[in-house]
């Protein structure tokens, strides 16, 4: 059933009960016709605000009357008056400059539908592409937040109006040389107007590619007598041979060549693969590709439910958006590299636009962050994934990825910068796992004393997490999307910038502020605290040895017990270095190395047992009894 049968079904049995429940959304609007000029400016106003979101439907005949308990929808019917008012619709808005625009092929046609023993009027209203955003009614533009229309800001309008300037030139439009409408395939071209034709059909399949062309340049499949890229990449024949790696996809899994396991090494070799095709079916190959390659798991639910190490919605998303955002003016393919158990890793031809990165590497704390952002860098490309459900023009990819992060369903994703790439890592794990738990273990003194005697909740754990990990992986040359007001647990921030455990990073801006950990919860190793204590005797003990003494001033300074055992340390210093990934035996391991470790500081006087308990206590006078 279509959504709209849907919607109408409903409709008509709130109808009928006298009653309301609230079924308008950001792309649904129910309404009465409008009896006069006045209304039909509040109903221009949200087609417009449609036209420069995501599309909608709006329903004329419906009203609202009563309010509180008795309010209820009423049946009003459709107005044959009012039918010359939706045929002027498509031609009532403008540009920036107030130049008209014809926005016809925004609005399929309109219908007619059976309700209550009359009928209603249902308008679809398709949303722009973003190389023709924002539209304008009567000098200004809107756009639909939840069930309101609100105008957007100049400096957003400012901020579109150049990447439209950028639009123009896009690699998407270039032509392919040597590639006429004799190399386009009939059938993909007709398999993408099927798509283009849901829900309501607004163009008539192609018996041939003679009468395509007036399609084929209105989508600008063909432009100036050539097939452009974007054309190749829809419905060429044979999209390898002209496009090259530009409709490729390459494939393998990073696993570590020195095995005596003859099956596993074999099994490396028919990992790798190669996807040579038109862009939709690349899309697909891929995601498959990566779905028979993570590790699955066995969750508890449902008698033991297969559960992927990553969300399959989060690999279909990263995938169509690598695919839909890369430069095609680089002849180089997406690369996917699936590390087991530790990430995957997209290789995408491109870079960043400038004004989204903000870079302070250079700074005490190294800051590389990248604004999110919902412009596509092929705009047309994007607007025929769209009609495939492919992308959805929300920059959705990045927040996905960070919502997913802080829903702790992954661990921070990051990205690499090269000179013509741009490497995307898909962590494998939690955010708020082990490692981070155990810190703010250790830390949960100081952290209580600063929230006034409250210890953190789940979100602000996660936020923290994310703020934390974003600073770590900025020192190794790793850039994080930066927490916005979309997506970026507003309340917890705020709760915690007022507790002193964050705050704005020094190079941070008032439009694009990013904020950093408490500089107690970051710090390492305390060498310069150790040494003042212990002096010279410091200076001479093994490595081990001194993250030991770190982790007993931590918890001796910061956290509530004030003590640590042994056990505590080993799994303390287990998270922070390299062996989180080694299973038990290694643990273990590890564990006995750490216990003599306790036993030579305390045999050297620099720590020493609580009475009473297990845990460990720095030697305060420690220069006082030895001779250093």
């Amino acid at each position: 059933m279509k959504v709209v049968d849907q919607i109408l079904n409903k409709l008509a049995e709130l109808i009928h009960q006298g009653r309301f429940v609230e079924l308008e959304t950001e792309g649904l609007e129910i309404k009465p016709v409008p009896a006069d000029g006045g209304e039909w400016k509040e109903r221009h106003k949200t087609i417009n605000a449609f036209l420069n979101t995501r599309g909608g439907i709006v329903i004329l005949g419906v009203k609202e009357e009563g309010t509180g308990p008795t309010r209820r929808y009423v049946f009003s019917g459709w107005k044959e008056h009012a039918e010359p008012n939706l045929k002027e619709i498509a031609k009532l808005f403008t540009d920036r400059k107030g130049v008209v625009q014809d926005l016809s092929d925004c609005f399929p046609p309109m219908e007619l539908r059976d309700i209550q023993g009359g009928r209603v009027a249902v308008m679809y209203v398709d949303e722009l592409a973003a190389d023709r955003k924002y539209v304008f009614y009567k000098g200004t533009a809107y756009r639909r937040i939840l069930t309101g229309d609100h105008k957007i800001n100049e400096a957003e309008v400012e901020a579109q109006e150049e990447f439209k300037e950028e639009a123009v030139h896009a690699r998407e439009l270039q032509p392919v040389p040597g590639l006429t409408e004799a190399n386009l395939d009939l059938t993909k071209l007709n398999q993408f107007i099927f798509q283009l034709n849901q829900p309501v059909q607004v163009e008539t399949m192609k018996p041939d590619l003679a009468q395509a062309r007036p399609f084929l340049e209105r989508r600008c499949f063909v432009k100036d007598s050539g097939v452009t890229v974007l054309g190749a990449l829809v419905c060429a024949q044979h999209p390898g041979d002209c496009l090259g790696f530009r409709s490729h996809v390459h494939g393998y899994v990073d696993v570590p060549q020195q095995t005596h396991d003859v099956d596993i090494a074999s099994q490396v070799v028919q990992d790798k693969q190669d996807f040579v095709d038109n862009v939709l079916q690349l899309m697909e190959s891929s995601l498959g590709y990566l779905l028979r390659n993570i590790q699955v798991g066995v969750s508890t639910q449902e008698g033991g439910m297969s559960q992927p190490q990553y969300p399959a919605s989060l690999l279909r998303e990263t995938v169509n958006n690598a695919l839909a955002h890369r430069d095609y003016s680089i002849d180089r393919q997406v690369i996917l590299a699936i590390k087991p158990g530790k990430h995957i890793a997209i290789r995408n031809p491109g870079t960043f636009r400038k004004r989204l990165l903000i870079e302070a590497p250079a700074d005490p704390i190294p800051m590389l962050r990248i604004l999110p952002e919902a412009k596509p860098r092929n705009p047309k490309l994007a607007d025929v994934l769209r009609v495939y459900r492919k992308w959805e023009g929300r920059g959705i990819g990045m927040a996905t990825l960070v919502n997913l992060c802080l829903q702790n369903q992954m661990d921070l994703p990051f990205y690499r910068l090269f000179s013509e790439e741009v490497c995307l890592y898909l962590c494998a794990g939690r955010l708020l796992d082990e490692h981070m738990e155990r810190m703010f273990q250790s830390f949960d003194g100081h952290i209580e004393t600063r929230l006034q005697g409250n210890a953190l909740n789940e979100e602000q754990k996660l936020v923290l997490s994310y703020l934390i990990k974003s600073e770590w992986a900025n020192e190794k040359l790793g850039y994080t999307i930066l927490l916005t007001p979309d997506n970026n647990h507003f309340g917890a921030l705020l709760e915690l910038e007022r507790a002193g455990l964050i705050q704005k990073h020094p190079s941070s801006t008032a439009t694009y502020p990013v904020y950093v950990a408490d500089r107690v919860l970051v710090s390492r190793g305390y060498l310069a605290e150790l040494r003042a204590m212990f002096g010279i005797g410091f200076d001479g003990l093994d490595p081990l040895l001194k993250q030991a003494l770190g982790v007993v001033y931590r918890f001796n300074h910061f956290s509530k017990a004030r003590v640590v055992s042994a056990k505590q340390a080993s799994f303390t210093l287990w998270y922070e270095g390299e062996g989180a990934s080694g299973g038990i035996e290694q643990f273990d391991a590890f564990y006995r190395k750490v216990r003599y470790a306790f036993n030579k500081l305390q045999a050297g006087g620099f720590v020493a047992k609580k009475e009473g308990t297990r845990g460990y206590l720095l030697s305060a006078d420690y220069l006082a009894t030895h001779l250093v």
